[in-house]
């Protein structure tokens, strides 16, 4: 993995939005800020989530997407695509989902972080650029970004090195979850894998445990 660095740091309180002719809360529009900003247990100061079940929360106090991706993005959108185009709280660079375990923790500012899960695309993200289908589109590709936990509290700024502190020992990476959760769904040995992490969000270990579940069943009934 080459140098992994925070290129810009964005954050937004819930405001309303308008989607398929719909009022629709959202923090998605999130800004950049400049200096040190605060890093929390549950976000950075300035920033709010409008949803709590879906976002934010102690397994996913920051929303990070690479910046690697924004070129393929900008392809299917037919624009220039700007730090926080996914509702980003970090945008960041060489640090991809092939290369990123759950459970790695890395070093920030002053602050110690740790990856907990892939982010699930939602439709926020065809409400900001105009797109249908778009969450399809990010679950086939793979460029979901992901999640991150905060284990120490501290100030961080863009332009900082992540430095990482930790590989998790079972090198469950970003992308082999999203593979299972997404694209090969009945792959009993590959959801036991993730759940082995003890790392793991709890959004998705429930999400990972009904589908086991639901898999255990009909090998019951066959």
């Amino acid at each position: 993995m080459t140098t992994a660095r925070v290129l810009s740091i964005q954050v937004a309180r819930p405001k309303l939005a308008e989607y398929k002719g719909k009022p629709v809360e959202t923090a998605f529009f999130k800004q950049p800020v400049a200096g040190p900003v605060f890093l929390g247990k549950t976000n950075l100061t300035g920033d709010q989530q409008a949803n709590l079940e879906f976002h934010g929360g102690p397994d996913k106090a920051v929303c990070v997407y690479p910046v690697e991706h924004y070129p393929y993005w900008e392809k299917v959108f037919g624009k220039e695509l700007t730090p926080g185009a996914f509702g980003e709280n970090l945008t960041v660079q060489g640090m991809l989902e092939d290369d990123l375990c759950i459970g790695d923790t890395f070093a920030l500012g002053e602050a110690v972080v740790q990856i907990t899960e892939a982010r699930i695309p939602c439709f926020k993200i065809a409400m900001a650029h105009g797109v249908d289908k778009v969450g399809l589109q990010v679950m086939q590709t793979g460029f979901t970004g992901f999640y991150l936990r905060v284990l120490q509290e501290g100030h961080v700024e863009a332009g900082q090195e992540l430095r990482l502190l930790e590989r998790h020992p079972l090198g469950v990476t970003v992308a082999f979850t999203n593979h299972a959760r997404f694209l090969e769904k009945n792959n009993v040995e590959s959801i036991k894998r993730i759940l082995a992490v003890p790392e793991l969000s709890q959004a998705w270990r429930e999400g990972l445990e009904k589908q086991l579940a639901e898999l255990e069943k009909k090998a019951n009934e066959a």
